[in-house]
């Protein structure tokens, strides 16, 4: 419990009105009735719920800070008892001469005098009332640590997200201007068209990226652009099969996760290689899962490009780590590889909204 409202679990001091009140309300009808006196009860509550909620502040607030969590469990048992025992010693007196000389009705006799049997009964029930509080504050601390951390998950989750988005988007940026450089060297024609093609590109990455999910239908044009461009750039010496089928409406996909994938398979297999290149491309949406299906020829000889170098190894493990982060384990299933000198990917992933 607390004074401070913090959290998904708040407890301002109201809450702290309100949970006395009613506990005062149930104690004196509870003993009332016990006595058959509700008015007697009604007066030893009166007297009695002061010094339950002095012990039970003392303990939360100040004992079990300072010595249970810092494990000196000794040190808070002595306290505790010397708490309990002078608690015995002011409600005693206070019973006695405020309300009545015989302090204990409810016992087997009338009690006008400090008794052992008198002293046990009423620490152990002094005691009952501290764990019951201190019960309670304790499940509130943990709610509010729980949701605190899932809320810092989600928080932490959001932010790599949002940097892997990031590091998709200057890295795919790079590539593309790499080829227009290309263009430009030999002062092609098709540099216009690129350049064209690449402010689509821009404008897709603009307004997409920034969201956790995007239109599939938007993704595969987005994707088409990018293969337009390679087209471009490669001319002859590039065959590129794309079959794209299945319903896209209403479906949807991490923006810019596909993305790498196709890069990597122009980056690792058409720019190095030499001779007639070929990439396929199966994209197949079946209820509500999509079938991505990725295939290049290996490079059989690395040519000489007129290409700056380009750093790689970012887009394969950037698509691991967003599947992973974005879609539960069940969603989606990742495999790469190499067979009959092709280097395959295969990507199951469920698109449907959820």
């Amino acid at each position: 419990m607390s004074g401070k409202s913090i959290g998904n679990y708040p407890v301002t001091y109201k809450h702290h009105i309100l949970f006395w009140v009613i506990y005062f309300i149930f104690n004196t009808l509870r003993w009332g009735s016990y006595y058959d006196d509700y008015d007697y009860s009604l007066k030893s509550n009166i007297i009695g719920f002061p010094i339950h909620m002095a012990l039970t502040y003392f303990n939360i607030y100040f004992l079990m800070p300072k010595f249970v969590f810092k494990k000196k469990y000794i040190t808070y048992a002595i306290l505790m008892l010397l708490s309990l025992y002078a608690m015995l010693n002011v409600k005693f007196y206070l019973t006695y001469y405020l309300l009545s000389t015989n302090v204990w009705p409810e016992g087997p006799e009338a009690i006008d005098t400090l008794t052992f049997n008198y002293g046990v009964q009423m620490m152990l029930g002094e005691l009952y009332v501290i764990s019951f509080v201190t019960a309670i504050k304790i499940t509130i601390d943990w709610l509010r640590e729980h949701s605190m951390l899932h809320e810092l998950e989600k928080r932490q989750l959001a932010t790599e997200l949002r940097f892997l988005r990031s590091q998709v988007s200057p890295h795919f940026f790079f590539n593309t201007l790499n080829n227009i450089y290309s263009l430009s060297l030999t002062k092609s024609d098709k540099a216009p068209e690129v350049i064209l093609k690449l402010s689509e590109l821009m404008r897709y990455l603009l307004y997409a990226t920034d969201k956790r999910k995007q239109k599939l239908r938007k993704e595969i044009e987005c994707i088409q652009n990018y293969i337009d461009l390679e087209r471009i750039r490669f001319d002859d010496s590039l065959e590129v099969d794309v079959e794209i089928s299945g319903d896209l409406d209403g479906k949807v996909i991490a923006p810019m996760l596909l993305m790498p994938l196709i890069e990597n398979s122009f980056k690792h297999g058409a720019s190095q290689n030499i001779g007639q290149m070929k990439i396929s491309l199966n994209i197949k949406v079946e209820g509500d899962f999509l079938y991505f299906e990725l295939t290049n020829n290996i490079p059989k000889e690395k040519g000489k490009s007129t290409l700056p170098t380009r750093s790689g190894g970012i887009g394969l493990s950037n698509v691991r780590k967003r599947l992973e982060l974005g879609y539960p384990a069940e969603d989606y299933e990742l495999r790469l590889e190499e067979k009959n000198n092709n280097f395959n990917v295969l990507l199951k992933l469920r698109v449907s909204k959820k």
